[in-house]
């Protein structure tokens, strides 16, 4: 079976997908091909998402946000977004979730931090769905 390739998609990629996208390359490894992007990405990453997830021993500071790309979805087995979901292309036989969660943007790190942990339980549920098939 060839390596599942899951796409992490939110407006900014700066703070929820990239969140995503660490916890999935830690609890995953290289059984996953992790990719994230945005419809209208930031110049860097959330300072505040980088902090939080920095107490859990993941380091996101190499991530930069990229622009979501068709290409980036039609090669993608599992596409998730985070409250961009229209502006996301539509492929057959892809799986699609949406994920509703707050946006990190200008939230202190208390609100940042319950942010990455539902994102982490969310990210877990996925890896035992993908470990399944």
């Amino acid at each position: 079976m060839s390596t599942p390739v899951v796409l992490f998609v939110c407006v900014h990629n700066a703070g929820r997908s990239q969140m995503a996208a660490g916890w999935l390359r830690h609890l995953a490894g290289d059984t996953v091909e992790v990719r994230s992007a945005g419809s209208a990405p930031r110049d860097q990453i959330n300072p505040v998402a980088v902090e939080a997830m920095r107490e859990v021993g993941i380091d996101i500071t190499a991530a930069v946000p990229q622009l979501l790309e068709t290409e980036a979805v039609r090669g993608s087995d599992v596409i998730v977004t985070m409250g961009c979901g229209d502006a996301c292309p539509i492929f057959p036989g892809k799986r699609y979730e949406d994920w509703e969660l707050t946006d990190p943007a200008g939230q202190p790190i208390e609100v940042v931090r319950q942010v990455r942990d539902e994102i982490r339980e969310r990210v877990e549920k996925l890896v035992g769905e993908l470990q399944a098939a």
